[in-house]
């Protein structure tokens, strides 16, 4: 099973909204926020990702923004 991970950050609603559902729908996710990890933060930038949240999961396409249908297929 490949971890899902979600790159955020403090302040955001989206960020917020994509991990409540993911707990919701029993997801277990890792959380990255940008502005206390300069690996991070790096990462995203150098991956050509201006915004938060970006969810990654192997085998999927990253998912940006707040997108309810997309992070709910990430449930093994």
């Amino acid at each position: 099973m490949s971890k899902t991970i979600v790159y955020t950050k403090y302040g955001c609603p989206q960020c917020d909204m994509t991990k409540t559902l993911l707990a919701g729908e029993g997801i277990d996710f890792e959380i990255r926020n940008v502005m206390d990890d300069e690996k991070a933060l790096a990462f995203l930038k150098d991956s050509g990702y201006s915004s938060t949240p970006v969810t990654f999961k192997d085998g999927f396409d990253p998912i940006v923004g707040f997108a309810p249908d997309k992070l709910k297929g990430l449930a093994d």
